[in-house]
């Protein structure tokens, strides 16, 4: 059963911050510390706290059962830089000026990271940035190794102490490629757990045994800088996001706007103000922005699309919106597809349906989809792992996500289901219109091949 406890001062607590005419010291005292942890590429429900009891995330776990789960927590695209960019400005993709991969965020772009500094917070990167060029909104970006993880600790610990601080930790785990031996205990190919989309062999055992040692590895720095949060004593102020930035890097799944390449884990921990819980509520990535600015007293910029999810953090029960957009935009393939999803139903729209539905380049040339290629010619494939080669694909989808929580069976066509399908299209127009969406006259081309992932000259 979910609870919903949360102590008294947090609905006061922007209020108090933001009224208060005493010296910036005496401001810290009560606005908390932010610390998100960004995974990169990995899926929802490859966490203890969403069902996987096979991968090796002590840390998460323990960050779970004393913090509160979002269980329908959502990103605005399925795509790493993007996704990063849409979370920082609290935008959707195609508003932040960033819309597909690699391109750098415009310098007109306000990030929520700025409008804490300006309320007197030091900020900082560590990890995998992938925004463009330095921005002054983080007083300092630390180096990325390997894992992406490894100046987080330095980042904790040379902060300047008499601030509040907010950081932007980003993994590369378990961002592609592979190597075997990144954990002390590699996981057993044998104990994997192999969703339905993709065929259960060796291959796909083994691609998947690698990936989760990456989540592993990120684990273990999540520990090391939550001992040290309770070494330096801020542990009790500090609220800590962990989610991910899209989902794993498999077929049908990064990239997609099923709910394996949008939904995302989202574990919030804050003893100060939140015991442990879960929530129903839908949350985007793009609340983020107006709900850390607004505990921390700062100025919510009217730039920000997003909706604040304190609400929530008062009462596990409330709901702050009634849906989620999201889009997919050119990610090493053309593409333009929207999706607008509710608690019962989600609906997509593609605008280049005689597309087939390639996983991103990296995922193309690994041995889970070079396997998947081989089988779908000899025409072994059952009909859920035909996703990624249909073509041409239907422009319109439907789902009902209760029913179908992978989304197998499009209800576009089904007359049962005609009225749903015109509401959710109804929906999704009036998203379009309000944030000035549009189909690109010149739409990026494909940079890689979608047989091999070699990059196209």
């Amino acid at each position: 059963m979910k609870q919903h406890f949360i102590k008294p001062f947090i609905g006061g607590l922007a209020l108090l911050t933001a009224t208060s005419c005493g010296s910036p010291q005496q401001e810290s005292a009560v606005q908390p510390n932010f610390i998100v942890f960004i995974a990169d590429d990995a899926a929802w429900n490859d966490f203890g706290a969403y069902g996987n009891d096979r991968i090796k995330t002590p840390n998460l776990n323990r960050l779970a059962e004393e913090g509160l789960v979002f269980n329908n927590a959502f990103l605005s695209t399925s795509s790493c830089s993007p996704s990063r960019c849409s979370i920082l400005t609290g935008r959707y993709p195609h508003n932040t000026g960033a819309p597909e991969l690699h391109m750098p965020l415009p310098a007109d772009q306000v990030l929520f990271a700025g409008e804490l500094q300006k309320a007197g917070y030091f900020t900082a990167v560590a990890g995998k940035y992938h925004i463009g060029p330095k921005r002054a909104e983080f007083d300092t970006i630390y180096e990325s190794g390997p894992s992406g993880c490894e100046f987080w600790m330095e980042a904790l610990q040379d902060r300047p102490k008499e601030k509040p601080f907010f950081l932007w930790l980003a993994a590369l785990d378990p961002h592609r490629d592979y190597f075997p031996n990144t954990i002390p205990e590699p996981h057993n190919p044998e104990d994997v757990i192999v969703p339905p989309y993709l065929p259960d062999n060796d291959s796909t055992r083994k691609d998947l045994a690698l990936y989760y040692d990456e989540i592993s590895r990120m684990d273990g720095y999540i520990g090391q800088v939550m001992a040290e949060l309770k070494n330096q004593g801020v542990d009790e102020n500090t609220l800590v996001l962990f989610m991910s930035d899209n989902g794993r890097p498999f077929p049908r799944a990064k990239t997609r706007l099923y709910d394996s390449g949008i939904k995302t884990p989202f574990i919030v921990r804050w003893p100060a103000q939140i015991q442990k819980g879960s929530a129903d509520a839908m949350i985007s990535s793009i609340d983020i922005a107006p709900t850390f600015c607004e505990l921390a007293g700062a100025e919510i910029s009217e730039t920000f699309q997003g909706v604040s999810f304190v609400p929530v953090l008062n009462d596990y029960f409330a709901e702050t919106r009634e849906y989620i957009a999201s889009e997919h935009n050119w990610h090493d393939y053309q593409a333009h597809e929207r999706a607008v999803r509710n608690n019962r139903y989600l609906y997509i729209l593609n605008a280049f349906p005689h597309l087939n539905a390639s996983p991103p380049a990296d995922a193309v040339r690994s041995i889970t989809y070079q396997e998947m290629i081989k089988m779908y010619h000899a025409g072994e494939l059952n009909p859920y792992q035909l996703d990624c080669f249909k073509e041409p694909r239907s422009p319109e989808e439907l789902f009902d996500v209760l029913k179908d929580p992978f989304q197998f069976v499009n209800l576009a066509h089904d007359p049962d289901h005609e009225l749903v399908l015109t509401e959710m299209r109804n929906l999704l127009d009036s998203w379009i219109e309000e944030t000035n969406d549009s189909i690109p006259v010149n739409p990026t081309p494909d940079k890689f091949d979608r047989w091999t992932g070699k990059q196209l000259n």
